[in-house]
């Protein structure tokens, strides 16, 4: 539920937003960490719904991580996860739900921009900046799959940022533009672009936004990997969520504009905090962890692959995901 009120002294609208009071993760909470909901409020005026996590015993300010993804999941699904197991390891922690999605404020639902998905993780690092237990030198961030690319894009920008990790990344906007594989060709991305804008059309005269659909309830004969990998996660109680756009009805069908129109990284070669790239050996993906390490720049920028994984290994499996190797990391550059 979601109520429109003023901020006192100023005429930005924000969102008075109801969270859950229960534990709906699909994963335990650890009894080694403090956990609870938090919000804030991002520069378009959108409140953002979060988990934060903090180690049960520590002294001292804390270095801190604002983590997302992956693109279209809720902070209860990998995110959540990878806050939880980074608290356990002396960090402090939000998972946080992007604009649009999950607990989130934001109106159309299930919508995303990468301007406003960067704006998301800077308004993460504005809430951890001034906390009493952090110390603000020492932010970092992660970010899982379409958010791995977006995390990578925020260290462009945001020199606050000491450290990003990237892990089964996407760069979304190729992916939407060149589609699976680069498949797509120009006059492929010409269609995509008139049945994107007849849809906007159809959406104004309804009154509201077609949904695109999500994953199917199925497979179909002769699925791709990567499509039974998705549904091994977001179909089944492995990762499932009720709030999760991929879990769910899929995107609105006209929320892919912004990735169409644009491309991530322009700047990725001028990011001087350091970067880690994580992805598995057999994930469809791996090309854009590759293309994107080539950009980086500086001894400080490494690509460390998995054997043996595919890209959703990644979202869950503790076993799989090297969480010694992003300890590591933190703690060499929040220092």
């Amino acid at each position: 539920m979601v109520n429109y009120g003023s901020m006192q002294d100023t005429d930005i609208r924000v969102e008075s937003i109801e969270l859950t009071s229960q534990w709906d993760k699909v994963f335990p909470l650890s009894g080694e960490v403090s956990h609870r909901k938090v919000t804030f409020v991002n520069h378009f005026g959108i409140t953002l719904a979060a988990d934060l996590y903090e180690p049960k015993e520590y002294t001292g300010k804390l270095p801190a991580l604002a983590v997302c993804g992956p693109f279209g999941a809720v902070k209860e699904q990998s995110s959540g996860l990878y806050a939880q197991e980074m608290a356990k390891r002396g960090f402090l922690t939000i998972a946080f739900d992007p604009s649009f999605t999950g607990e989130s404020g934001g109106y159309p639902r299930s919508f995303n921009s990468p301007d406003i998905n960067v704006e998301d993780y800077q308004a993460a690092i504005d809430f951890l900046s001034v906390q009493d237990n952090v110390d603000p030198e020492r932010i970092g961030v992660i970010g899982i799959c379409g958010w791995g690319g977006m995390a990578i894009q925020t260290a462009a920008l945001d020199t606050r940022v000491k450290a990003a990790a990237a892990v089964t990344m996407y760069d979304m906007s190729r992916n939407t533009a060149l589609g699976y594989f680069d498949s797509v060709d120009e006059k492929g991305r010409y269609e995509a672009r008139v049945t994107y804008n007849n849809q906007r059309t159809e959406d104004y005269k309804n009154g509201s936004y077609a949904m695109a659909g999500g994953l199917p309830e199925a497979l179909p004969e002769g699925a791709p990997q990567f499509l039974k990998d998705y549904m091994a996660y977001y179909k089944t109680d492995r990762g499932y969520h009720r709030r999760s756009v991929n879990s769910n009805g899929g995107w609105a069908a006209t929320a892919n504009g912004s990735l169409m129109n644009m491309r991530l990284f322009a700047y990725a070669p001028e990011i001087r905090s350091a970067v880690l790239l994580i992805h598995g050996e057999n994930a469809h993906s791996l090309m854009y962890s590759q293309a994107a390490y080539q950009l980086l720049k500086g001894d400080n920028k490494e690509l460390m692959i998995i054997p043996g994984a595919n890209h959703t290994d990644l979202y869950d499996k503790l076993d799989v995901i090297p969480f010694d190797k992003l300890e590591a990391f933190f703690s060499a550059n929040l220092k």
